[in-house]
């Protein structure tokens, strides 16, 4: 059936969005805090909103928890603290320009990592939804203008963006080992949980090398966001669909990450729509669209 399908993409894209949003965040907030303690924050806002909803499943599925602790707890430090931290540091040093590009470079680790460990592998279709989605995000970064290629400058945080991407290639693919008895809110808040754990020594003792000063009310409205929008809301949804339509699938619809961006810079800090915009956002969308209309082929058994 059909809907289903539709449903589980639709949740991908809002997911996209909400991540789009951490990004623009995540880079005004680079002076305002560090990379693992904006981290750590965020799981910890992350962790509190879920526990409510969350421990009763936890508390009910915790044989079924604890005996699947060692795929939990790498799901944590590749999703929660590795990836986010990565992100984060990059940020603070790196271009938007470039960050965008080596963000849309996440689908290709999410095909790489299917294969070593699924041996899962890309149908034509995907591929070719790939380059012409790809295109369409250069068309974007690059104003319309293909000679800006050769004038991009490599930066400190490319590399650790870079390094990001099979990081969450990793993450994608490890869901589908989360046994199906663990539902999606019991799932995030032990991942939201497990990496507060295990960036609180890290945590800590950058507090005492550096006592940080009091936020400002919006650097603590950012955090927030990053912990309820980015985190519960987006990874929810991210972890429901994937689910549904398997990674491979689900990472083509990384590239709507940069579409989303552009929005979010014309409505909050007031770019003005050109061309080159519409053209960009119509190609990735296409480019997304035919990448998806087909299902990955799985192994038997």
């Amino acid at each position: 059936m059909k809907s289903p399908r539709i449903a589980a993409f639709a949740l991908l894209a809002a997911a996209n969005l909400l991540w789009a949003g951490n990004w623009v965040t995540g880079r005004a907030l680079r002076d305002a805090f560090d990379p693992i303690t904006l981290t750590f924050w965020r799981w910890t806002v992350a962790a509190l909103a879920l526990a409510p909803f969350a421990l009763p499943e936890v508390r009910a599925k915790w044989q079924i928890i604890r005996r699947s602790s060692p795929i939990l707890l790498l799901l944590a430090l590749a999703g929660a603290v590795a990836f986010q931290a990565l992100v984060y540091l990059g940020l603070r040093t790196t271009t938007t320009i470039n960050a965008v590009l080596l963000n849309s470079s996440g689908p290709l680790f999410i095909l790489l990592c299917s294969w070593i460990l699924e041996r899962e592998t890309a149908t034509a279709r995907q591929l070719a939804g790939m380059l012409i989605s790809g295109f369409g995000i250069l068309v974007i970064v690059l104003r319309g203008e293909l000679g800006k290629l050769l004038e991009l400058e490599l930066h400190s945080g490319d590399v650790w963006i870079l390094l990001a991407m099979p990081v969450w290639g990793l993450y994608s693919v490890l869901l589908k080992r989360v046994p199906r008895e663990i539902g999606g809110l019991a799932l995030l808040f032990v991942i939201a949980a497990s990496g507060v754990a295990m960036l609180l020594p890290w945590f800590l003792f950058q507090t005492i090398q550096a006592p940080p000063r009091w936020p400002s009310g919006a650097e603590v409205a950012g955090v927030l966001y990053i912990g309820l929008a980015a985190s519960v809301a987006a990874f929810a949804l991210w972890n429901r669909a994937v689910a549904a339509v398997g990674a491979n699938s689900a990472g083509f619809t990384m590239h709507l990450l940069p579409a989303f961006g552009t929005l979010l810079a014309m409505i909050f800090l007031g770019e003005a729509f050109h061309a080159y915009h519409a053209a960009g956002v119509v190609t990735i969308l296409a480019g997304v669209a035919l990448a998806t209309s087909q299902r990955t082929r799985r192994p038997s058994g």
